[in-house]
Formats: structure tokens, sequence, C-alpha cells
């Protein structure tokens, strides 16, 4: 085959060679791994029929595309390695443990609690955190950082497990889907009177494809019609087979309400991690780990929890998490303590940090402030070129006069803002996820951390946005103007309430379908002919009912002769009725139609909106 001519300047065609490309790569890009003008390139996408500039970011898709047309075997660069190619350019690697054998000691294994919403989640939660601090600390105050440590005894030898207090597997696997390996063990709460529910299996789903051991923690035994029997036979199907059933899963009978065999679930956790895992850490080299949580804080600025996966972070240090970056002004524990150091598997709460990082992005400890910016900033540029390469709608030349057209494709903007980044990326993807089919589109304009502010409302205001407070509010005036200008502030302190309600609303958005609903038949017994009005037929109803202004079509031997014809005329005797039910007699007037004979069927039938699924 031959080069690609466009304005007879040959392009350099490929032979099957591999070029590497970032996510959100513009043909600028792709010309320059090429060698070729970036003009030429647009023409040869002009010609596939999609309008894209040399300089605009474009999606795998398009790329692919052009790849294939010009015969090069397109990579796109996952965003994991880039990551690590970016830290590799300044000497830096993410994810290793430096050192030898002898400088990793024993960490404390990481665990993540999922489940069934109102199976117990929550106060398992608190029911171990105030166990710990009746234990270590009577009276103290915890505060909710996200993440918190516990102590147990297991075998007269006092263990610590870390506890990451997520919003529910949605964040768990939003952290996951990002490269970050946050969660050692995961226990599954399930209800003994509930059994296995649609929650459970998913929440199931999401530690197995993490490849997490899971202990399963069979709450509310003490609620009437409680049967942790049950509980154990419904899982067997998914897999998980108890150890009295000769399976390797630790099952351990609960009450987190009135807090009985907390200690066992935590002894199962530390003898699961030790059946099944080698949890070891150097403490001795510069710390790396992921951020859990991150909000914006009026008195502090960026706090955001950071679980330490490597090395030891100390205050001072200068990290960059994400594309944010700061030195460490201040560390506190769960107990809101000031901490010096934090180790492996140990969550703490940093302050000093430029912006509020994603849950889920890494973090590394560098030497210079320079660095940590340069970095910072490199993230930053290829997140925003990914973005805005997956917002772009792609638009080709045949269907473009039809997007065009007002109400051919819908569109519902949001705005989400959050109490923390862990609930904001878990509502955006839940709802990115929703599929009501291809005439609605639903389009996150922006989400950040914080009470919802006069900028967002102005950005609802030019966009027909609606706004998403997520365990936030409306600040002052942004509450006013957002009253005064009609713009619609949605508040929601569950994420399964917000993404059903939104749900609902994009299926207001779709156009009706209607479906027939076939209403009765009559047979055309005799046919009277009228001067005034025309033939008429007289009928008995064979099926339902015939009622006056509905659609009907005329069948002749089993064929159908006529359609669209309209019911204008229904008499029973000398009145005029409005329907005429199954078994009685009657005349009906097909107005303008009088190809009407005897035996012929006259079906009645109307539209009717069908419910959206």
């Amino acid at each position: 085959m031959q080069a690609p001519s466009v304005g007879g300047v040959m392009l350099p065609r490929g032979k099957g060679e591999t070029v590497r490309l970032s996510r959100g790569a513009s043909l600028t890009d792709f010309a320059e791994k090429i060698n070729a003008n970036p003009a030429s390139l647009v023409a040869v996408m002009l010609n596939l029929g999609e309008m894209v500039t040399a300089t605009q970011s474009v999606s795998d898709e398009t790329l692919q595309l052009l790849a294939d047309e010009m015969n090069y075997n397109l990579q796109v660069v996952s965003p994991e390695e880039e990551d690590r190619e970016l830290l590799e350019s300044f000497d830096l690697e993410w994810g290793e443990d430096e050192g030898d054998e002898e400088d990793l000691v024993v960490r404390p294994p990481v665990v993540t609690v999922m489940g069934h919403v109102d199976h117990g989640k929550t106060r398992l939660l608190d029911a171990i955190r105030k166990t710990n601090v009746i234990a270590g600390e009577a009276g103290g105050i915890t505060q909710h950082i996200g993440a918190y440590q516990v102590a147990t005894e297991v075998n007269d030898e006092e263990r610590r497990i870390t506890f990451i207090d997520t919003p529910g597997h949605e964040a768990f696997t939003a952290m996951r889907a990002r490269g970050a390996r946050s969660t050692d063990i995961a226990i599954l709460v399930v209800a003994a009177n509930d059994g296995v529910m649609p929650q459970t299996v998913e929440a199931l789903n999401h530690a197995k494809a993490a490849d997490v051991p899971i202990v399963v923690a069979v709450n509310k035994i003490d609620v009437e019609g409680a049967d942790p029997t049950k509980v154990r036979g419904q899982l067997t199907e998914y897999g998980l087979v108890a150890e009295e059933y000769g399976g390797d899963t630790m099952f351990v009978d609960i009450s987190a309400k009135q807090g009985l065999h907390i200690d066992s679930l935590l002894e199962a956790v530390v003898l699961t991690a030790d059946a099944s895992l080698d949890l070891r850490a150097n403490p001795h080299q510069d710390a790396q780990g992921i951020a859990i949580e991150s909000r914006l804080d009026r008195g502090r600025g960026a706090v955001a929890t950071v679980l330490v996966q490597r090395g030891t972070l100390r205050v001072g240090d200068t990290m960059v998490v994400g594309d944010a970056y700061g030195r460490v002004r201040a560390m506190l524990d769960d107990s809101g303590a000031n901490v010096a150091e934090a180790g492996p598997s140990t969550p703490v709460q940093v302050l000093g940090l430029t912006n509020v990082p994603g849950a889920g992005d890494n973090f590394i400890v560098v030497d210079e402030d320079r660095t940590a910016r340069q970095i910072a900033e490199k993230r930053a540029a290829r997140e925003r070129n990914a973005a805005f390469a997956k917002r772009t709608r792609r638009v080709s030349l045949e269907d473009l006069d039809k997007v065009l057209k007002a109400g051919e494709v819908q569109q519902l903007n949001l705005i989400i803002k959050g109490d923390a980044s862990g609930s904001v990326e878990a509502l955006e993807s839940s709802l990115l996820q929703l599929d009501v089919g291809e005439e609605v589109d639903i389009r996150v304009l922006h989400r950040g951390v914080g009470a919802v502010t006069e900028s967002d409302i102005d950005l609802a205001m030019g966009s027909d946005a609606i706004v998403i407070g997520f365990n936030v509010r409306a600040a002052g005036r942004a509450a006013q103007m957002a009253e005064r200008e009609g713009v619609d502030v949605r508040y929601y302190s569950v994420i399964y309430q917000a993404i059903e309600e939104i749900e609902a609303a994009l299926k207001g958005m779709l156009k009706p379908e209607y479906e027939e609903v076939e209403l009765g038949t009559a047979e055309i017994r005799e046919v009277f002919r009228s001067s005034k009005l025309g033939n008429i037929a007289g009928v008995l109803i064979r099926s339902g009912e015939v009622k006056r202004n509905t659609k009907a079509r005329l069948l002749r031997d089993g064929k159908v002769v006529a359609e669209n014809l309209n019911i204008e005329g229904l008499r029973r005797f000398k009145d005029d009725v409005t329907e005429i039910r199954e078994g009685y007699e009657g005349g009906i007037n097909l107005g303008n139609f009088n190809d009407i004979k005897v035996d012929d069927v006259i079906a009645t039938y109307e539209m009717r909106e069908k419910p959206r699924s």
C-alpha cells in the first residue's frame, strides 16, 4: 500500500513500529514521534471524519484510529508507568523497599471494612475504636482522620492493626484503580439476620479483584432472627468457605452494638495476616506511601491523611503527594496528638501541602523543595491533558449536523463538592458509571473539596449545572446567590441516595418511549349506510373494550388492510357512549374510512409511555 498523501505531501507510513504516547496526547506529540508535520496529521484525521486540532488533547480511541491509518502500533502508556518514568527522571523510585533482608521489619496489617448498607460497618469501626480508646487512653477523644491504629493481644504479644475508614468499596476501588495497593486484608461485614445481600457480593468481588485475604465478621448475632450458620452457607457459594467447614476463611460471630467478640475479630485479622502475607518493610529509608483522605481546613489549609507504607516520615521532610507538594509542618495521629515521626503502616494527618491531593495519590519524600514542585507540576499537567481528552466528545463529519441540533444529545452537567477527596472521587466514579443509554450524557464540570462557594454557583449558572454537596453546605453568600439565581443545589450524606436521585433525573431527561397496548377487538356483523356519517359498522366486542377517540386498524382474513384509523363515533342502540365492553354489541364509525365488510375485525390500541427500567 502507498503512503497516505495530503496536499501532494507524502506522509511517512509506518511498518508496524510501536509508538508510545501518554494519555491525552495531541497530534503534535504523535507527529514528533514519527517525524511528520502536525498539520498533515490534522488533514488525515479530517479525511477519517474526525475534526481535531494539532494541539488538542485527544482520546485513546482517536489516537488508535490515526495509528491504524498510518500503520503504526500504538501503545498508550499507563498512568502508573508514566509516573514511574517521571520519578526515574529525577532518580527516584516508588514502590520498592531499599536495602537487604535484614533491613526489613514486621509491619502491622492494613485493613478495610466492607459490606452491605446497614449491616454495621460504621458501628463496627466505632466499636473497635472505642475498645482501643478505653484500653489505651481512657477518656481520650479520637478525631476522624480516615484511618487509625489499634492494639490487640495475640499469644501474649501486643500486635497493632491499621484500619482505613473509607466510605465503602467505591472509594476502595477508586484507590485501587489508580494503582494504590492500600489494603492488606478486607473485613467483610454480613448481618446475621439479613444474610448475603447485593452489596455484600459487590464488596466481596472488589476484595477478590484486589487479591486481598478476607475475614468475615458475622454481625448482629444478638438480633432476633440471627442465623450465623446460614451466612456461612450462603458465602460458600461465593468461594468463602469457613475453617470449620474445611476452608481457609476465618468467620467470627460478633455484635458491634454490644461490643461482643471484637477481640476475637482482631485476633483473626492478625492470624490471617501471619498465615497469608509477608508484611515487612524497611523503616530506615525515605518515606513512601499513599494518601487516604484529604480536605481543606479553614484554619490549617490543605490537610491530608497519609498511610506510610515504607520508610519513616518525619516533621520537616519535603514530600510530593500526587500533584500537591510541601514541607511537613506538623503530623497528628488519630487522637489529635502531635507526632514527630511515623513508620510503616502508620496513618497520620499531614499539614503543610500546597493543595488538596486525591484519594489514592502516592507520596514520596524528596531531598529538595524544587524537585517536589517540578514533579507535582508535571503530574498536574499530565492529569489535565488526560481529563481534556476524556471530556472531548468525538464528533464525525457525518453526524455533526445531528449533534448540533438542539435536543439531539442531552447533557446533565454536575458540580460535585464534598468533605473529603475520597468521598468526592467515589461519588464521581459512581455517577459516571450510570448507564441510561446514548441519548443522555453526564458530565462533571468541576469537583473539589470544601464548602459550595460563589464561584461554584457562577459556574453552575453559566452551564445550567446541578451542584451536589456531599457532607458540605453552601457558604453564606453562596447559598443566597444560589437561591436568587435559581441554581439547584442538592445536599447528600449518603452516596447511594445521591446516585439514585441523579439516575432518576437522567431518566427524566430521556425522550419518552412509547409502546402499543391493545385495548379490544370488535367483529363486524353488519354494515349500515348513512348519508351523513358514511358507513357504520355494527359490531360485537370480542375482547377487551373499545373506546372512543382511540387508534384502530382493520383486519380482513387476518391481514391488516388499513392502519392508523380513528374510532370517531361509538353508539349503543341510539345512545352515544365512550366505551363498549367485551360481549356487548354496538356501532362504530371510522370517520372518512368506509371500506368495511362483514367479518372484518377492528383492533383498537393506544400508545402508552413505557417506564424506563
